[in-house]
C-alpha cells in the first residue's frame, strides 16, 4: 500500500504512572478503531513529574519490554497496527543511568525499532532549571524501520533543534520522521511550528509530532499543538493548545516522490 492513515495522540501525562498508561492505551485503541495504521504517542507518555532520583530509578524507569510496553505489544497484535510509544524512561543497568527511549511496535506485536534520545534538554524555562543530563544517558545511533511502504526515522523532542540529525535521516531515505515531544509552552510558542515545518521542508519528508499538553505537577506547562506536516511544509492536521485529543492525516508515498522530483540536485553539491 502506498498510502497510510496516521494518528498523533496528544495527552497530559502526570505523576501517576498507572493512570497515564490507562489513558494512553484508551487513546491508542480509539485511534485504531478509527482505522489509523500508525499511531504515535508523545514523549514520556507514561510519566511526567518530579520524583526523587532513587524513585525515578526504582519505580519509573523500566526494562524494555516492561510494564509500559507490554500492553501495547498485545494491542498492536490485536488491531494489526503500528504503534510508536513516543518515549519511556528506560533503565540502563550496565550504565546505572536512564535513557529517554522511543519504541516502535509492528502489527505482529514485536518491537521493530528503539531510539534513545541523542540531544538531552538542559535549559532554564520560566526560571525553572531542567537538566536531563543529570539523570539521562544520551543515545548514539539513528533508528529507522519500514512501516508499510514508508521508511520511518525516530527522533524525540529537543532533537528537533539539530538539523544535521534530520539531514542524516533524509540521506538514509526516510519518508516520515517522528518527533514525539514534551515541548514547553514558552519555547513552543516561539519555535514549535517553525521547526517542524522546516524539518519537513528540508528533508522533503512527512513529520508526525505528537506533543504533551497542559501542566505537570512541577508547574511546567507544555504547548500542545501536535502536528502532522507534509513534505512541502503544509500542516495536514493540528491539535489544540489545551486538551487531550487525536489528530489524523493520510500520508501518500507518491506525494513524497512528487515533491522530491522538483529538486533534482538537492543536497548533493556541498556534502
Amino acid at each position: 500500500m502506498r498510502h497510510m492513515k496516521v494518528a498523533a495522540v496528544q495527552l497530559n501525562a502526570q505523576d501517576d504512572k498507572e493512570q497515564n498508561l490507562k489513558q494512553a492505551f484508551a487513546l491508542v485503541h480509539q485511534a485504531a478503531q478509527a482505522k489509523a495504521e500508525l499511531i504515535a504517542l508523545p514523549e514520556v507518555f507514561h510519566f511526567r513529574g518530579k520524583v526523587p532520583q532513587e524513585q525515578l530509578y526504582q519505580q519509573i524507569a523500566e526494562n524494555i519490554p516492561g510494564r509500559s510496553t507490554t500492553p501495547f505489544l498485545q494491542l498492536a497484535r490485536d488491531k494489526k497496527v503500528y504503534i510508536l510509544l513516543g518515549s519511556i524512561y528506560e533503565w540502563r543497568k550496565k550504565k546505572n543511568k536512564i535513557s529517554n527511549t522511543s519504541i516502535l511496535i509492528d502489527p505482529r506485536g514485536k518491537i521493530l525499532a528503539r531510539y534513545r534520545k541523542i540531544h538531552l534538554f538542559d535549559a532554564v524555562v520560566n526560571k525553572k532549571v531542567i537538566r536531563e543530563s543529570k539523570n539521562f544517558l544520551p543515545g548514539r545511533q539513528l533508528a529507522m524501520a519500514k512501516v508499510k511502504n514508508f521508511n520511518l526515522g525516530l527522533t524525540i523532542c529537543y532533537d528537533l533543534r539539530f538539523s544535521n540529525l534530520y539531514r542524516r535521516y533524509s540521506q538514509k531515505g526516510c519518508d516520515i520522521i517522528a518527533v514525539p515531544s514534551s515541548f514547553t509552552k514558552k519555547t513552543g510558542t516561539a519555535h514549535w511550528e517553525i521547526l517542524l515545518r522546516a524539518r519537513a521542508i528540508e528533508t522533503l519528508s512527512y513529520v508526525i509530532a505528537p506533543n504533551q499538553v497542559g501542566k505537570d505537577r512541577r508547574g511546567i506547562e507544555t504547548y500542545g499543538h501536535s502536528m502532522i506536516v507534509s513534505p512541502w511544509g503544509e500542516i495536514l492536521a493540528k491539535a489544540s493548545a489545551d486538551k487531550t485529543e487525536i489528530i489524523y492525516a493520510e500520508l501518500k508515498k507518491s506525494y513524497v516522490e512528487e515533491v522530491r522530483k522538483i529538486f533534482l540536485n538537492r543536497r548533493r553539491r556541498y556534502e
